[in-house]
């Protein structure tokens, strides 16, 4: 059944059906849902400016509207909003969704120069559904609700009243969110109070969480997993310091941990450290949303792809980033093929380039995986080397050399006439390789492997070996906070870079002499 959008903006979305019965549905009719939730949007926002200007009423009543859509509406980067946003949070109303918004998500950069997403409430009430179907689904497949028993320790971002718009919230989307979350979850659930929560100072929050949960059966985590590594550190640290003990993973203080609930980034470069903080298997169970929407999630704890969320309030297109074909609906992807991902929303974006690459690994049902940015790439000499491959080469090469790592960076290599180009991977470790030279020559062996630009010039003696730079413990920490006006909960840690800009800094912090 598709999402019934309320008449009044301002009135919250109540689920007509179960979190649970709704992916049963979409799974069971995946276009039918994708075609009503479109159907339903441009209906919604028929009388809009936006919904005027592109005829969303004749769109909506059309025999095919994902095909009409397709061919009226065109791709829009952030810059097609920027003027509307502006008019939106200055108060105006019914320009690209019906009403005035009061919520509004920091993308990326700040307030004054960043991208700036609107939240409707429909939106932010459907993003709650979202939530409780990972939590039920984790339910479901496992059959074990003991992790309802504890308390649940979240970590949501930074949100403020905008100064320059008195009445209207803004923030990280993560704290908008918590604001909406059901009110019994945060009196009886959440293990560390709202006003710890939303500390300002990022370091003085994680702290001031540690301090709050030494004594707390915490059970469920749903964080960056980033994050969680720096919060793990303290964690320990702190109950030895209090306890005079020498703990030395996350179970000695918090024994019936059992689940983490991941977004943000991609879990699969953090889990085997996260485990090993954690000192054994831990279920995890990642999501992929964004400012604009939720987009997928992983429903069992034994898959490592994500079921795509159909009835999320959000109508999904994707276009083969190789530019091998057009752009399609749900009814036209392939597996196997990297799509840029477009998406239109009840919090009114119209045919919106997230700037993510996803890849499908099943069509019955529609499940994907999250390959990177679209500007997650190397591809200055003709390398074309994506995110997804460089964080499956790097886990390869912890594995076969004992090592852990808590973040990289990548970058290129400039040619002169002593050297080849290549790529340098600058690293933080855990614990370090027993052999770089190793390390080193997995991670060429997979790229080569999976990779055919990669391997041709690597053949060709045109390209050099990854050159492996191992970096002080705190070294992208301190990058951050160099760089960042303000660390938080979303601040992320930028993965590949063309230019040297990142990666020298990053050596000049460590003290490398490069």
């Amino acid at each position: 059944m598709p999402i019934r959008f309320p008449r009044n903006s301002e009135t919250r979305w109540p689920p007509a059906l179960g979190p649970l019965t709704v992916i049963r549905d979409f799974k069971a009719n995946p276009v039918g849902t994708q075609v009503a939730v479109l159907r339903g949007l441009l209906a919604r926002a028929a009388h809009t400016e936006w919904g005027k200007r592109y005829h969303f009423a004749e769109v909506a009543e059309t025999n095919d509207p994902m095909k009409v859509y397709r061919e009226r509406m065109p791709i829009n980067s952030y810059e097609a909003f920027r003027t509307d946003i502006g008019r939106i949070r200055n108060g105006e109303s019914d320009i690209t969704w019906p009403g005035t918004f009061q919520h509004f998500a920091i993308s990326s950069g700040t307030a004054s120069t960043g991208k700036i997403i609107p939240l409707s409430v429909e939106m932010l009430n459907i993003n709650r559904r979202f939530t409780l179907s990972v939590a039920l689904s984790y339910f479901e497949a496992t059959t074990d609700p003991s992790f309802f028993m504890g308390k649940l320790l979240s970590i949501p971002g930074r949100i403020e009243e905008d100064p320059l718009h008195p009445g209207t919230m803004i923030g990280e989307v993560s704290g908008l969110q918590f604001l909406f979350a059901p009110w019994a979850i945060k009196k009886f659930y959440q293990a560390v109070p709202q006003e710890i929560l939303f500390l300002p100072n990022w370091d003085k929050k994680l702290d001031a969480m540690v301090q709050h949960t030494l004594n707390t059966d915490v059970r469920a985590i749903a964080m960056v997993p980033s994050w969680a590594i720096v919060l793990f550190k303290k964690l320990i640290a702190a109950h030895n310091v209090a306890t005079g003990n020498s703990a030395s993973t996350v179970r000695e203080i918090w024994p019936n941990l059992q689940v983490f609930f991941s977004g943000g980034v991609a879990l699969s470069s953090y889990r085997a450290l996260l485990e090993h903080q954690v000192g054994g298997p831990l279920d995890f169970m990642e999501s992929y949303g964004a400012s604009e929407g939720y987009v997928s999630f992983q429903d069992d704890p034994r898959s490592t792809d994500m079921l795509v969320h159909l009835n999320s309030g959000v109508y999904f297109e994707f276009e083969p980033i190789d530019g091998s074909g057009s752009r399609v609906s749900i009814d036209g992807v392939e597996t196997g093929v990297k799509y840029r991902i477009f998406v239109s929303t009840c919090s009114g974006l119209w045919g919106y380039e997230v700037g993510d690459v996803v890849r499908f690994t099943s069509i019955k049902p529609h499940r994907m995986v999250v390959a990177g940015r679209t500007n997650e790439m190397l591809d200055k000499y003709g390398e074309a080397v994506y995110g997804d491959e460089a964080r499956t080469a790097l886990g390869k090469a912890c594995e076969a050399t004992g090592a852990q790592f808590s973040n990289f960076h990548i970058t290129s290599l400039p040619v002169s006439a002593a050297s080849l180009p290549g790529h340098e991977w600058l690293i933080e470790f855990e614990s370090e390789p027993t052999d770089l030279d190793v390390f080193s020559g997995v991670i060429d062996d997979h790229l080569q492997a999976v990779n055919r630009h990669y391997v041709i010039r690597r053949e060709a003696g045109a390209f050099r070996s990854p050159t492996i730079s191992p970096l002080q413990a705190g070294t992208f920490h301190s990058w951050l906070k160099s760089t960042k006006k303000m660390v938080s909960a979303q601040t992320k840690v930028p993965r590949m870079s063309e230019e040297r800009e990142i990666a020298d800094a990053l050596l000049k912090i460590s003290g490398n002499n490069t």
